[in-house]
């Protein structure tokens, strides 16, 4: 089911709780959500919609993925670079890195282990930080 994008500051500034497997419904409002705003949106976290649970979804080409409990095991490459974001008005600067390797847990509650590079890797770092409280 579609959400609505949280812009509360307050609510996104905070640490998101680890999900469980009852958390797995957040996989298709996420899908939703993310489908809706597919002209100005290539990734969303679950605090965005409202829940602050560790799950984020991003398009990896012209699939989505979504991520529970995502922990990012290694970077490298780093860049700067202007980022914008459906919470926030307008753009700000930020550091990203090319390469990093994510672990995960799949929509099965499988563990997944993945490297992304380029555009892909920007929009999983974005998503990491709001799991964080981090506002870019």
């Amino acid at each position: 089911m579609e959400k609505k994008i949280v812009k509360d500051i307050l609510f996104l500034s905070q640490v998101s709780q680890p999900a469980s497997q009852e958390d797995l419904y957040l996989a298709k409002d996420l899908q939703d959500t993310l489908l809706e705003n597919r002209e100005t949106c290539v990734g969303l976290a679950a605090n965005m919609i409202g829940v602050q649970k560790r799950v984020i979804i991003f398009n990896l080409g012209l699939v989505p993925v979504v991520m529970f409990n995502p922990v990012l095991l290694s970077f490298e490459g780093p860049y700067e670079t202007e980022e914008g974001c459906l919470s926030l008005t307008g753009e700000r600067p930020t550091t990203r890195y090319e390469m990093i390797t994510v672990s995960y847990r799949d929509s099965k509650w499988k563990e997944q282990t993945i490297t992304l590079t380029g555009f892909p890797a920007q929009i999983c770092q974005h998503e990491l930080d709001h799991l964080e409280g981090r506002i870019i």
